[in-house]
């Protein structure tokens, strides 16, 4: 019995120095670059920069390859990436779902109540499809859906109006048509509601 367990745990133990070496090349990155706008540990401070914080790696790591690639457009990121790997994406992605997101207070509960509503049931009389749907009742996402639990208002408010004017296509075609049917009202509203998920 211990022989089978020492069999099983080999392979594991072999992988920690690959995972130090990939985690402090993950925060070399982002001491050297993503900081700045997103925080040492993905909390980011400005509502124009998203929240990285507990996000999942897998999508982390996709996003980082659409801005090297030039499928999702961001002049600041861009060069951001361009020197960086598949790997450091990896890296980068798995330190960032590893931070602990800070629950955050919304700013407006009443605009956050209708947000609540437009997210957990969608609107039947326009025929917007309920967020929670695809990216789960509390916000957690998937790995290839974002967690939007605690992200930034306006960040969320900027990527529903991006979706809506068709900016944003590196993702899935799907938010177009349902950003494309809400009300600035419902945009507000959902994107405060999110804000306070933890």
């Amino acid at each position: 019995m211990r022989l089978r367990r020492l069999a099983i745990a080999l392979p594991l133990l072999a992988g920690l120095p690959a995972a130090a070496a990939d985690l402090a090349r993950a925060e070399e990155i982002v001491q050297g670059k993503c900081f700045i706008c997103h925080g040492a540990e993905g909390e980011s401070s400005s509502p124009v920069f998203p929240r990285l914080a507990g996000q999942h790696a897998a999508y982390v790591a996709r996003q980082l390859a659409d801005y090297k690639s030039g499928r999702r457009k961001n002049g600041t990121m861009q060069p951001m990436v361009e020197d960086l790997s598949a790997a450091d994406f990896a890296a980068l992605g798995a330190y960032f779902e590893s931070r602990t997101p800070v629950a955050h207070p919304v700013d407006d509960p009443e605009l956050s109540a209708v947000g609540r509503f437009v997210f957990q049931r969608g609107n039947p009389y326009s025929g917007v499809a309920a967020c929670a749907g695809c990216h789960g009742a509390t916000g957690a996402g998937t790995p290839t859906l974002p967690r939007l639990a605690g992200q930034h208002a306006q960040y969320t408010e900027n990527q529903l109006k991006a979706f809506s004017r068709r900016e944003r296509t590196n993702d899935n075609a799907v938010m177009h048509g349902i950003a494309s049917k809400l009300t600035e009202l419902e945009v507000k509203a959902v994107a405060s509601y999110i804000s306070g998920l933890k």
